[in-house]
């Protein structure tokens, strides 16, 4: 690793965003909980604490796998859970403070995260490939054809049957004295269009992932990406990625910096800051929150 302060550590990072001659960002869950996307504490209790009183999980990720005895209860959850975690604005601009860094530069950017935080920010949407799907986007369960829908308008029907309003901000907000229903009324649960089968959420979970033709436009514009600047001065700046799916950024990240002794890997996590020792004097690791340390680079 780079011998470095954590001040230095920050020149060194804004020194190599200005001159790396293409950038691409690896971004993980610990993007969006710097931005606010916190998925327990304070933020589960405010929108589920009905669920988490009735069920007694104390997060949204368990929430999520909870076996529901009706799909009008499953669909309550989840519509909330939808709504918050891709409609709603992320409490802090750590998206819009990434986007000025990198918004007049080649860039793409590779994503595990499904919350559409990118795009919202300003990002074009053909420099983005999210791999594991969209809060946004429903497929059949079985799955009968690969094919996604848009969920907004289904979404917002649901809260709202549930006793919720929508902010000036989009906020979801929950009348004083409104208890909130926790079922939706059984005609709007969703079922495919063409088999009938209940449809569910496009999120990579098991074999039944549809990976529609958006996905394989995006994968397509990634490896481009990737095969145009193989040899070039790359920057690989990784932000909150864990251990979950190494496979899908971090192990890349690595194997395409030693290979190209242009390229400079940057690794941004709180917690789970580090490189290999291979790449370790063209590595940047800095071990703290992301959003500070994006705020310090603007």
């Amino acid at each position: 690793m780079l011998n470095l302060n954590a001040t230095n550590q920050i020149d060194a990072l804004k020194e190599r965003l200005e001159t790396a001659a293409a950038v691409l960002i690896g971004a993980g869950s610990g993007l969006s909980t710097s931005a606010g996307f916190t998925y327990d504490g304070s933020r589960f209790d405010r929108y589920f604490g009905d669920f988490a009183e009735k069920y007694r999980f104390r997060d949204m990720y368990s929430g999520g796998f909870y076996p529901y005895r009706t799909p009008e209860e499953y669909w309550a959850y989840w519509s909330r859970y939808t709504y918050i975690n891709r409609y709603m604005n992320a409490p802090k601009p750590v998206y819009e403070n990434l986007y000025q860094l990198i918004k007049d530069k080649d860039y793409f950017v590779l994503t595990t995260n499904v919350d559409h935080c990118f795009q919202k920010a300003g990002f074009d949407r053909h420099r983005l490939f999210y791999t594991q799907g969209d809060y946004g986007l429903l497929q059949c369960s079985k799955p009968c054809h690969d094919e996604t829908y848009d969920n907004e308008e289904m979404v917002i029907r649901m809260v709202h049957s549930q006793g919720f309003e929508m902010g000036r901000d989009g906020e979801l907000i929950l009348p004083e004295g409104v208890s909130p229903r926790m079922e939706v009324p059984a005609e709007l649960i969703p079922h495919c269009p063409k088999c009938g089968a209940p449809m569910t959420m496009n999120l990579r979970s098991d074999n039944t992932f549809v990976q529609d033709a958006g996905w394989y436009a995006a994968a397509k514009r990634y490896a481009d990406f990737v095969r145009r600047h193989e040899n070039a001065a790359v920057f690989y700046l990784e932000l909150g990625v864990g251990m979950n799916t190494p496979g899908i950024i971090k192990y890349p990240f690595w194997q395409m910096t030693a290979r190209n002794p242009k390229a400079v890997y940057a690794c941004v996590n709180y917690g789970e800051a580090y490189a290999p020792g291979e790449i370790g004097e063209r590595s940047i690791c800095i071990n703290g929150d992301i959003g500070e340390v994006l705020k310090k680079l603007t």
